[in-house]
C-alpha cells in the first residue's frame, strides 16, 4: 500500500502558491483494508475515503472506461493491480497529473512539471475526449491562472468533442457547477472566451454567446461590441472581488441586446426586459441558485435606470427602490449596485469614472427606511389609502434626503 500527493496540491505548491486541498491515491490497497485503518467511506461512483484524522480524501488508484455519451457514461475499475501511472494517465491536464510520493519525490509522466513551468495547459491523452467536464475545466483553469494558454491540440480537441455532440450529454447541474467557479477565478472572461473559442458556449449559453458581434453606440461604449463590454463588466466584478452572484448578475445583464433587431442597432431600446426573460430562462435550464437567479432579475431589468437615477425625480426613485425591493432587501439591493457599477465601469476608458449613482441610491434607500410606514398605516383604514400614504411620505424622505445631501456636497466643494 503506496500513498502519494496528487492534482492541485502537488501543482499549486509547484506554482509557489496556498494549497487549499490535499488528495491522496492509494495505490495497493483494497476498500476493506481503507475500512479496518479507520478511513470512512464517501465514494458514490468510485472508492473514496476520508482520513479519520484529517478528513482529507484518499482514492483508490482506478482506471475508467468509456460506455456511454456524458461524463457520467464510465465504466470505474479500481483494484489494488492498478498502478499510479494508470491513475495519473485518466487525469485531464499534465499539470494536473503529477504526483508527490512519501519522501517529496515528484511522479511526472506526462511532462506536467515542464507546463507549469512554460505555462501551457495541455490535455493527458487522447482519452481526454471521453469527459465533457473536461471542456469546461481546461476554460476554468484558463480563468484561474490568465498568464497559461491552452496547447494548439487541447483546443482541437475540444472542438471535435463539440462537434461530435458530446457537450450535449452534460448535465445542467455539472455545466452550472463549473461555470459558477470560473466565475469566481481571477479573470473569468478567459473562461468565456476559450468557451467560444472552441465552438461550447453557443452550446452551453447562446443567449451570451451571441453578443459577440453586436454593436452598441461608441459615445456610451467606446468598445461598441457588447460581448466585450460583458467581458470587461465582469472581470471588473471579479476584480473587486465582489461574490458569485454580483459576478453572475454582471455577465447576464445585458442578454437582450443579443436579440435586438437589426434595423434599430446600435440602439437597444427595450432591451432590458429582453433580458428579463433571457435571464430567466437560461437560470431555468441551469438550475441556477435562486440567490443568483434574483438578483440576476433584477439588474438586468433595472441596471439602465440606476445608471439614469441622478436625473430623476424623488418619486421616480422611490418607485425604483420599490421595484428592486430595496425596502425589505437592502443586502440584495447592495449587491445590485455592485453590479450596476460594474456595468457602468465595464467600459473602455471608464475603468475608474466616478459612479455617484450608488450613494444617490443608498441616500435614497436610507430615507425611505427611516419613514415610519407602521405609525402612517394606523392612521388610515383602506388599504389603497394606506399604501398611498406611505408612499408619499417615502418619496418626500427621499426628495430631503437627496436635497440634504446635494447641500453638503456643494457646501464642501465650495470649502
Amino acid at each position: 500500500m503506496q500513498i502519494y500527493s496528487v492534482g492541485g496540491a502537488v501543482r499549486d505548491e509547484l506554482l509557489g502558491l496556498a494549497v487549499q486541498d490535499h488528495d491522496f491515491v492509494v495505490v495497493g490497497a483494497t476498500p476493506q483494508q481503507m475500512a479496518a485503518l479507520g478511513y470512512r467511506p464517501v465514494g458514490k461512483d468510485f472508492p473514496v475515503f476520508l482520513h479519520p484524522v484529517t478528513q482529507e480524501e484518499y482514492a483508490l488508484a482506478r482506471t475508467e472506461r468509456k460506455t456511454a455519451k456524458g461524463y457520467r457514461g464510465f465504466q470505474v475499475r479500481a483494484s489494488p493491480e492498478v498502478t499510479l501511472d494508470q491513475d495519473l494517465a485518466r487525469r485531464d491536464l499534465t499539470i494536473n497529473a503529477i504526483a508527490r510520493d512519501g519522501q517529496g519525490a515528484l511522479i511526472d509522466p506526462h511532462g506536467g512539471v515542464a507546463d507549469l513551468r512554460n505555462g501551457i495547459l495541455r490535455h493527458v491523452s487522447p482519452a481526454f475526449v471521453e469527459d465533457p467536464v473536461r471542456i469546461l475545466r481546461v476554460a476554468r483553469f484558463a480563468a484561474r491562472f490568465p498568464g497559461f494558454v491552452i496547447a494548439d491540440e487541447t483546443l482541437a480537441l475540444m472542438g471535435e468533442m463539440v462537434e461530435s455532440g458530446e457537450v450535449d450529454a452534460l448535465v445542467a447541474e455539472r455545466v452550472w457547477q463549473e461555470l459558477a467557479k470560473g466565475l469566481m477565478e481571477a479573470r473569468p472572461s478567459r473562461m468565456f472566451g476559450v468557451l467560444r473559442d472552441c465552438g461550447a458556449l453557443r452550446k452551453i449559453m447562446p443567449e451570451l454567446d451571441r453578443l459577440w458581434g453586436v454593436p452598441q453606440p461608441p459615445q456610451h461604449h467606446p468598445e461598441i461590441d457588447t460581448g466585450v463590454h460583458v467581458m470587461l463588466v465582469v472581470d471588473y466584478a471579479a476584480a473587486q472581488n465582489y461574490p458569485l452572484p454580483v459576478r453572475f448578475a454582471a455577465l447576464t445583464h445585458d442578454l437582450g441586446k443579443g436579440t435586438t433587431p437589426a434595423e434599430i442597432l446600435p440602439r437597444h431600446i427595450g432591451h432590458e426586459q429582453r433580458s428579463v426573460t433571457l435571464v430567466r430562462a437560461l437560470c431555468k435550464r441551469l438550475r441556477v441558485p435562486n440567490d443568483c437567479r434574483d438578483l440576476a432579475v433584477i439588474v438586468a431589468g433595472f441596471h439602465g435606470k440606476a445608471c439614469r437615477v441622478l436625473e430623476m425625480r424623488p418619486e421616480t426613485v422611490m418607485h425604483l427602490l420599490q421595484d428592486t425591493d430595496a425596502l425589505r432587501q437592502p443586502q440584495r439591493f447592495e449587491a445590485f449596485l455592485q453590479a450596476c457599477e460594474s456595468d457602468a465601469r465595464g467600459r473602455t476608458g471608464f475603468e475608474s469614472a466616478p459612479y455617484p449613482q450608488a450613494d444617490h441610491l443608498r441616500c435614497a434607500l436610507l430615507a425611505a427606511l427611516s419613514v415610519d410606514a407602521g405609525g402612517i398605516a394606523r392612521q388610515h383604514d383602506a388599504p389603497e389609502k394606506i399604501r398611498q400614504a406611505v408612499f408619499s411620505a417615502r418619496a418626500k424622505a427621499v426628495a430631503e434626503g437627496l436635497q440634504m445631501r446635494q447641500d453638503v456636497s456643494l457646501d464642501g466643494g465650495s470649502r
